[in-house]
């Protein structure tokens, strides 16, 4: 008992100090058993935007400029993960339940700005009616609608980005 203990206890102090993807688990296997034992990590939290003001300006620009096609809540166009008979995908969900935590600031930025049009897809530039603060105060408030989880995988990611621009610059 005390060495399956042992190993348990070193297993757990291994994963957590692990760079495993998944913010939610990590397995810890002992050399007594066969399979992986699902051991719940604590992760720090990535702390959100605070200022309440820019993020209810974000409210305000987004139902002007954005809400007609990505939805009030920023749930995205009926079935948007289907293309559509033109072969274009609708107006995605911006609210942590589609790719776009899957990109940094900068790429959110750029897609407001210069749309997607040039790329194939239906978006229109925003950047002649849109600053940056605008298009970041929108980003502030969308991801206000994320789960802590992905807030918390997405800011990892955009530190890392911007890490990676600094030092290609």
């Amino acid at each position: 008992m005390k060495m399956t203990s042992f190993f348990l206890i070193t297993g757990l102090l291994l994963t957590a100090c692990s760079d495993n993807p998944d913010p939610k688990a990590s397995l810890a296997t002992t050399p007594n058993s066969q399979s992986a034992v699902k051991i719940k990590t604590a992760q720090p939290s990535v702390a959100r935007e605070r200022d309440f003001a820019k993020v209810m300006r974000g409210r305000k620009l987004f139902t002007q400029n954005c809400a007609s096609c990505h939805g009030s809540q920023a749930q995205g166009a009926p079935q948007w993960s289907t293309p559509g008979a033109d072969g274009k995908y609708p107006p995605p969900a911006l609210n942590g339940t589609a790719h776009t935590w899957h990109h940094p600031t900068i790429v959110l930025k750029r897609t407001i700005r210069e749309g997607t049009i040039a790329i194939g897809g239906k978006m229109p530039p925003w950047g002649d009616k849109l600053s940056d603060a605008d298009m970041e105060a929108i980003i502030a408030w969308f991801q206000s609608h994320w789960p802590d989880e992905i807030y918390d995988t997405w800011a990892r990611m955009d530190a890392e980005a911007r890490r990676n621009q600094i030092t290609q610059q």
